[in-house]
């Protein structure tokens, strides 16, 4: 059975075809800086591997590029698009409709285009790769796996805002959790790591977007995204954290509407409006240049991730180990760094020399006097989506 992944994110698109259940990978590739003339569309099989440059304007404009390179005679996977049984699609908010693995028809889709609002850089782009992927795949089953399930474990006392109860039980609103396919596969990987089940781990998802989850014996107990996926860490071009009351203050005093404070919050901050640029890679470079807004952002990006580090540490009554992973979290070194310094009064001690070392393998970079383990574990959120999907249809 081949099963195609599709994983949108807020500027990138990931993509792996597979061969289950015996999991292997016959192509797999990534889009980044989508919405740049200056795009990155790579690809990888046995018999083909490339990098180019190109412009790409958008999520469908990637995912026509990604079906048109499947189907090429000469370096194409597939020969007809029946080959594929299966696309699997990361979906960002479940909101209240789905705890689980679904099967996608009409009523589904209207669901996820319901909760736009709720994750407007990400579940859109969600719903035109399903509605993409059934006018090229018309005779694979399309399957929904959403980020907000694996946070199904936070207990009220984490997920429950302090507003009036009516606004849980009417409209909903409480913390949802995202990211969560990534957290799960990284944390059931780190338990293996570890050799412990009974265990206290926080996993640090950095890409474009960022999150951060508590995980005691296996389950998410908390959280750094919560009723959207904007707040907490800082972001790619997503504020994190802000008070609330700047917003009612851009309304109120200085004419602000309500889309263009959104507008502002979601595409306009973070890195982005730190430094002027979104893309890491590039506020590393330009923070080594002497930039001093670039280095700020770095310091204040690190900083916010400290705070999370040990308010979950207390929550969790102890550490066992902290997990990077995704784009920033694994590839890093910088970040890793500056989030780690200065920790040791919680036991976290990282190797400097480890941290710069490169692997695609889940490595540990601290040090041997070390009480906290610090671990890189690549993030595979498409074999994840890939197993959950196959799950799903034979059971």
């Amino acid at each position: 059975m081949q099963v195609l992944v599709l994983n949108s994110g807020s500027s990138s698109l990931k993509y792996q075809l597979f061969s289950m259940p015996n999991e292997r990978i016959i192509c797999s590739g990534q889009i980044e800086r989508i919405g740049f003339n200056d795009a990155i569309f790579k690809f990888k099989s046995e018999k083909e591997t490339f990098e180019k440059t190109t412009p790409i304007a958008n999520h469908k404009e990637g995912l026509n590029l990604v079906a048109q390179q499947l189907l090429n005679k000469e370096t194409g996977v597939i020969s007809c698009t029946n080959d594929i049984a299966i696309v699997g699609h990361r979906v960002v908010h479940g909101g209240k409709h789905f705890s689980k693995t679904t099967l996608v028809d009409a009523e589904v889709k209207q669901k996820i285009k319901a909760l736009f609002s709720l994750a407007p850089l990400h579940n859109p782009h969600n719903l035109e790769g399903i509605e993409v992927a059934e006018g090229i795949f018309p005779n694979a089953k399309q399957v929904a796996v959403f980020d907000t399930a694996f946070h199904q474990t936070i207990p009220e006392i984490a997920h429950k805002y302090a507003i009036p109860q009516k606004f849980l039980d009417e409209y909903n609103i409480r913390v949802y959790g995202f990211h969560g396919t990534s957290h799960k596969y990284v944390s059931e990987k780190a338990i293996t790591h570890l050799g412990k089940e009974n265990s206290k781990i926080i996993t640090i998802h950095l890409g474009n977007g960022c999150s951060m989850t508590a995980v005691k014996n296996g389950k998410s107990i908390d959280h750094s995204l919560g009723f959207s996926p904007v707040g907490g860490l800082i972001m790619g071009t997503r504020s994190g954290d802000v008070d609330y009351s700047v917003i009612f203050h851009l309304a109120q005093r200085h004419g602000f509407d309500l889309n263009n404070i959104n507008t502002l919050l979601q595409k306009q901050s973070g890195m982005l409006g730190l430094t002027g640029f979104s893309d890491l890679r590039d506020i590393q470079e330009h923070a080594e240049k002497g930039n001093r807004s670039c280095k700020l952002a770095l310091d204040m990006n690190a900083y916010r991730i400290k705070k999370y580090i040990g308010s979950y540490a207390a929550i969790m009554n102890g550490l066992d180990a902290i997990v990077f992973t995704a784009g920033i979290g694994e590839n890093s070194s910088i970040i890793r760094r500056l989030a780690c310094e200065n920790l040791d009064y919680l036991g976290i001690n990282l190797d400097s020399e480890k941290n710069k070392l490169r692997s695609s393998d889940i490595r540990t970079i601290n040090t041997k006097t070390s009480k906290v383990k610090i671990l890189i574990v690549p993030t595979n959120e498409e074999l994840e989506i890939a197993k959950q999907a196959v799950n799903l249809l034979e059971n």
